[in-house]
């Protein structure tokens, strides 16, 4: 129902404005020039995209229309919605704009800690996370980033973190929920670590998917930071909002901070009209978040009981995500076996050569997975 009322919602609001340039450039482009072999935007009809971690539920209707609007005044650069924004999110967690740095997603800030920290002393992580920002310290040879050793469980070991905190670390990054994992670390320890933590080096809490879980404000940190801890929190609208091709994000951490960072690339001036249009309306949109929320939930369940159903398992998650164990198969054979029945999902991460990470995407997309995965591990046997 939400599917089709929120393309609803988009085409009333386009159809008028666009119609009539529509009908005199097609007058003058051949039909064969007009038929494109993909879309724009999105995946190719058909096809189960399950292998980014998006809510293909969103923008919201609000956010659509909010969009619309302010697609209209595109000519300007941001810089009120930018405030507006800001503000709304200092005051939910009671702390000041200056407080908060917006960005292209959670990305750009994800980056721009990375390349402080990497000026100071080394990043230091689990040997499993999202690391795709912080290897550019690597990339560009300004730092290098210190892994854990491997658990069987694949959770993030916080004892054996802070245990490793020396006078070499200027940063530690910690994504929870995790990702590719999809587990979340207990409230209270994660807390208690980033107390203790934060006095020997910086925290990075990257909380991308943290409305995602049943609970977001119990599991976040987000109040260390008000109490005046060393602690930086990334979060983006890439995630439950359904905002992830309209690139909007935010880092919260102390103002110094906040200013630091923002001499490496996390600033407002790459951000566009209509994508700050679609967060504001989006930020406190409780009622698609809950939609979206059960969405996921009843994809994650009809995953897990096609993994058990098949003799596999996978790690228990809370995220829009499961990280499924294929046993004795190769991750990147599978997705590749994958792709052939239309359904895209992720491939090899690091050295776990046999784990594979799924999205939840539409349910009738999610059922392509389902249907596709006995006849894939049949294949490959």
């Amino acid at each position: 129902m939400h599917k089709s009322m929120s393309r609803r919602l988009f085409l009333q609001g386009t159809t008028a404005a666009f119609s009539a340039a529509a009908m005199g450039a097609a007058a003058s482009v051949s039909a064969k020039e007009m038929v494109r072999p993909t879309p724009l935007y999105g995946p190719p009809p058909g096809v189960a995209k399950l292998n980014a971690n998006e809510n293909p539920y969103g923008p919201s209707p609000a956010a659509l229309k909010a969009m619309m609007q302010a697609s209209q005044k595109g000519a300007y650069y941001v810089y009120d919605s930018v405030m507006r924004l800001k503000t709304m999110i200092a005051e939910r967690h009671g702390l000041t704009p200056d407080h908060i740095a917006l960005g292209s997603g959670s990305s750009a800030g994800l980056v721009a800690a990375a390349i402080v920290a990497a000026h100071k002393g080394s990043i230091l992580g689990p040997d499993l996370f999202w690391d795709t920002t912080a290897k550019v310290v690597e990339v560009q040879n300004i730092g290098e980033i210190k892994r854990l050793p491997k658990l069987d469980s694949l959770a993030i070991d916080l004892d054996a973190m802070y245990a490793a905190i020396d006078d070499s670390v200027s940063m530690v990054q910690v994504t929870n929920p995790n990702n590719p994992t999809g587990m979340l670390i207990d409230p209270v320890a994660m807390r208690n670590f980033c107390i203790k933590a934060s006095k020997k080096c910086t925290v990075l809490a990257d909380e991308a998917y943290n409305e995602l879980t049943d609970n977001g404000d119990a599991n976040s940190v987000i109040p260390l930071i008000k109490q005046g801890h060393d602690v930086i929190v990334a979060r983006t609208f890439s995630k439950i909002y359904g905002l992830a091709g309209m690139r909007v994000g935010y880092l919260i951490a102390q103002p110094e901070k906040i200013q630091e960072m923002q001499r490496y690339g996390i600033g407002w001036y790459g951000l566009n009209q209509a994508g700050l249009a679609g967060a504001i309306a989006s930020y406190e949109d409780h009622k698609f978040m809950d939609y979206s929320r059960a969405k996921v939930k009843e994809a994650r369940e009809m995953v897990s009981a096609a993994v058990k159903e098949n003799g596999l398992t996978a790690l228990p998650s809370v995220t829009n995500f499961m990280f499924v164990n294929l046993g004795d198969l190769n991750a990147e054979t599978f997705r590749a076996e994958m792709e052939k029945e239309n359904v895209l999902i992720r491939g090899i991460y690091r050295d776990y050569t046999n784990w594979s990470r799924v999205s939840m995407g539409y349910l009738e997309d999610v059922e392509k997975y389902t249907s596709a995965l006995p006849k894939v591990l049949h294949r490959m046997s």
